[in-house]
């Protein structure tokens, strides 16, 4: 018959293997028997030695208690029950109703009320598996973990963890909660030291500052900071962040966007599209390249603006943006084209340069460079400084009514052009109409061509076409009639008609607008070359 010692040493054996390694189980471990156990009975059919009694033994300075343990010899089976519970040098305690351990697979597995804690942290499950070779356990009946020191609470189905490491991993239906975040998602790593989560799925998180979603990345629970990938979104009081990818730095001030960024502040009605994007709180600028578009929102219109690079910023309370290369604006009212434009919502006023383009209505306006007075969507003023023109064209592009010279300032009313100052070489080619009336017609007709040159001249206009000219000094005037048009001088110097540049919708704004110019262009050039007639080449 076994000794009551060598019965103790199993059951022992069996309760303490969950906080074992592999390595100490192959030792020769001398376990010491401490008072406490009332009686132990051996049923030789079933090679079965059963402890009951306030068993109580140390093993390696690991205590285990329990009301009652069962020794299979040849099985080396281990089981406890009733109030079991093991410390491990007194840092690590773990609680449960019942414990069963097989000595060759060395896997334990723990039933009822399982409870494990240590000086940082606590578990609790209704059933808990330890693979002792692996040091890794597992729970897959719903558990929750919960921070001693910092209140941190994390409960999901399914969590497998090592405790040596405090390395945990979470899956099916994971929320972790503390003071300041909330957090769910479906599949969950936690390395604990690090306060590092690393997601895999629909992740949402809840800061004092931020409402974040995500479907795969990882965030840190110190730091608040984390990179997020997959339809990412990060919503604070007045804006929205989103991309394809996310880097989130908000101690830092920053967050930057890769892929399908889009970023909306509510407070400066402005919206910000683009394949890269950085935004900066502690500097309050926004920076956006590459198939970049901003919607403004106006009070009786939206502004689109395109460029390689759009940069907004806040400074002294005055908001500016600034697009860069190869900038286009788009508004129901007005469109412009430029090297780069800067424009100003508090100031009502936008500045274009390097071939600067404006289109109004039927007015086309160009020059070194452009500024705009506006007022909401409404056009006000444009001065065109340095090798200025206003070109409109009069019966559909057969024609076109001309201003050029040095300086040009011109005045809008609704959007529509009804003055100009000319400053210095003042040019004007228009060609007035002759109006005659019958009891039941108006018949317009085509005088001919006008041609003025002066230093200076103020030209009124009326739905495109010149009704009064002011001019200071002797002007060099000339008339041609229609069929005398001296052919040299019909344009005014450096005309360009640049209507086909010009933007029909914001979606124009993003397109490649090259190929369909060369090819009106060749459409256009067939169509003159079918009137020709032959007989009139010379």
């Amino acid at each position: 018959m076994i000794s009551l010692k060598n019965s103790v040493k199993s059951a022992l054996l069996g309760c303490a293997l969950f906080l074992l390694s592999a390595n100490s189980f192959a030792q020769n471990n001398i376990l010491e028997l401490l008072p406490g156990a009332k009686k132990m009975i051996y049923d030789k059919d079933s090679d079965k030695h059963r402890l009951i009694g306030n068993v109580n033994f140390i093993y390696q300075g690991n205590k285990m208690y329990c009301d009652s343990a069962h020794y299979y010899e040849r099985k080396k089976v281990v089981k406890a029950y009733g109030k079991v519970h093991v410390n491990k040098r007194d840092t690590l305690n773990l609680f449960c109703d019942s414990l069963s351990y097989d000595g060759n697979t060395r896997l334990a597995k723990l039933w009822g009320h399982v409870r494990v804690r240590d000086n940082e942290y606590k578990l609790s499950t209704d059933s808990l598996e330890y693979d002792t070779r692996g040091g890794h356990a597992t729970y897959r009946n719903g558990g929750r973990v919960e921070s001693i020191l910092t209140n941190e609470v994390l409960t999901s189905r399914v969590g497998y963890f090592h405790p040596e490491t405090k390395n945990f991993f979470f899956s099916n239906k994971v929320k972790y909660k503390s003071a300041d975040i909330t957090m769910t998602t479906d599949t969950l790593r936690y390395l604990y030291s690090q306060k590092k989560t690393f997601f895999y799925g629909p992740t949402n998180i809840d800061t004092k500052g931020a409402k974040i979603y995500c479907e795969s990345g990882w965030y840190n629970i110190e730091t608040e900071e984390g990179t997020l990938y997959k339809n990412a979104e990060i919503h604070r009081e007045n804006e929205l962040i989103k991309g394809d990818t996310l880097i989130y730095q908000p101690k830092l001030g920053t967050s930057i966007g890769r892929g399908n960024v889009y970023y909306r502040d509510s407070t400066q009605k402005m919206s910000f599209k683009g394949d890269y994007g950085f935004i900066s709180d502690s500097l309050h600028y926004t920076l956006l390249s590459g198939h970049t578009l901003a919607v403004k929102e106006l009070d009786n219109d939206t502004m689109y603006v395109h460029a390689d690079t759009l940069y907004s910023f806040k400074h002294d309370s005055i908001e500016y943006m600034r697009a860069y290369q190869n900038a286009s604006i788009f508004s129901s009212k007005f469109q412009c084209k430029a090297d780069s434009i800067s424009y100003t919502p508090n100031e009502d006023k936008m500045e274009l340069f390097r071939d600067p383009i404006v289109w109004s209505n039927g007015a086309e306006l160009k020059g070194d460079s452009m500024e705009l007075q506006l007022s909401d969507s409404i056009l006000r003023r444009v001065i065109i400084k340095n090798k200025g023109s206003v070109i409109m064209s009069v019966d559909n592009d057969k024609l076109y009514n001309q201003i050029g010279g040095k300086e040009i300032i011109a005045y809008f009313r609704d959007n529509d052009l009804y003055r100009t100052n000319v400053n210095g070489n003042a040019i004007t080619i228009f060609y007035p109409e002759d109006e005659t009336k019958t009891d039941s017609t108006v018949v317009k007709e085509r005088m001919g061509m006008n041609r003025i040159y002066s230093s200076t001249l103020r030209i009124d206009i009326d739905s495109n076409e010149v009704s009064g000219i002011t001019y200071l000094g002797e002007p060099d005037g000339v008339f041609y009639p229609m069929d005398q048009i001296d052919k040299d001088e019909q344009f005014i110097p450096g005309f360009e008609w640049l209507d086909l540049l010009r933007p029909r919708s914001f979606e124009d704004l993003l397109k490649e607008k090259v190929v369909v110019i060369e090819e009106e262009l060749e459409e256009a050039e067939d169509e003159s070359l079918e009137k020709i007639d032959p007989l009139d080449i010379k």
